[in-house]
């Protein structure tokens, strides 16, 4: 674990390569409740986690000490909220998905419902989550040309993560399917649907 000054208000906490997401959930869960004195926010990414804090509660070499004897929690004893996704399975690369996986269209759509995933970290647009614990096969890389217009609450999957578009956006994921679930709202507290730790299961919907 590397552990580096961030401006005057932030440390960042690199688990390495060898760490990777399920460490920085692990620290991000073991550090969510009850959050430390001081600690104004956390901020997971695919192998950091950004601290913030307030220098006049506590001071950076002391947090840096009390992150550094940090144990994160295992990945299975992380239980977060569960939320359940409804999506149409009517993506335009489903078909294109099915061919490469060598799963069909229906078995893309078994696999992709049969998991649990955990949102990782958030990022790309307000809202967006990235999705951990898609089943190997269905790891696929992004599209050579991206599109300009992805429609809002696009199921998709590359590489390693499944998410959903929260907005309309330009996008290059692989498109399987689509829900109607509002994932980013400014009036709800919090405003995001998915955030780090929330487990997520997709089902079908005709």
């Amino acid at each position: 674990m590397n552990i580096r000054r961030c401006g005057d208000q932030a440390l960042l906490v690199d688990v390495g390569d060898t760490g990777g997401i399920d460490a920085v959930l692990g620290l991000y869960s073991a550090l969510s409740d009850p959050r430390p004195d001081g600690v104004t926010e956390l901020v997971p990414a695919a192998r950091t986690l950004l601290v913030r804090f307030d220098p006049a509660v506590i001071g950076a070499g002391e947090l840096a000490d009390l992150l550094a004897g940090t144990e994160p929690v295992p990945a299975e004893a992380m239980r977060g909220e569960l939320v359940e996704i409804p999506v149409f399975y009517d993506g335009a690369d489903l078909a294109e998905v099915g061919k490469h996986t060598g799963l069909g269209a229906d078995g893309v759509v078994e696999m992709h419902t049969a998991a649990e995933y955990t949102v990782a970290f958030g990022g790309f647009a307000p809202g967006f989550g990235y999705l951990t614990g898609l089943h190997p096969k269905l790891h696929l890389p992004r599209r050579a040309t991206p599109r300009t217009h992805v429609p809002a609450g696009a199921v998709a999957i590359a590489g390693e993560f499944t998410g959903i578009y929260p907005r309309s956006s330009p996008g290059g994921w692989q498109l399987v399917g689509r829900t109607e679930v509002p994932l980013w709202d400014p009036a709800r507290r919090p405003p995001a649907l998915l955030r780090p730790g929330t487990r997520i299961r997709f089902r079908e919907v005709r």
